[in-house]
């Protein structure tokens, strides 16, 4: 069974991070969906002939409420979602401005040192994006 290009689901998100308010220390943002229980990076299915990058960041705004800066894009994940295979590209983008409010499809947010963040995320393939980042961001 050969799989054409449109049968892939194409998705963006991002590893959203900033500094902690408190001490200055990186926290990279989770989104909690109830409809899986689980913990995840803000990403999502991109509208037809959408941009990645703005699809990624269209993503972070509706699912955290914040705007973000993109940075370096980071590995792309492909996986099966529903016997599907799914294409998720990601980049680093640090958040600017913005607050959550909960919404039908992220009832939560945290912010947690990267470490924390690897131990929540309910998929190991999304902690490898974590530490890509962690590597990234201290080269710059």
């Amino acid at each position: 069974m050969t799989h054409t290009n449109d049968t892939i689901v194409r998705a963006a998100g991002c590893v959203l991070w900033r500094r902690s308010p408190v001490d200055g220390d990186l926290e990279v943002c989770l989104v909690h969906r109830p409809k899986y229980d689980d913990w995840s990076h803000p990403k999502g299915k991109l509208k037809r002939g959408e941009d990645p990058m703005a699809g990624a960041l269209r993503e972070v705004a509706e699912e955290t409420g914040y705007t973000a800066v993109l940075g370096t894009e980071l590995p792309t994940l492909r996986y099966l979602a529903n016997g599907r295979p799914k294409q998720v590209r990601y980049w680093a983008a640090e958040a600017a401005s913005g607050r959550f409010t909960p919404n039908n499809e992220v009832d939560r947010i945290l912010w947690l040192s990267p470490a924390a963040a690897r131990s929540r995320l309910t998929q190991p393939r999304d902690r490898d994006l974590v530490d890509v980042l962690v590597r990234q961001l201290e080269h710059t």
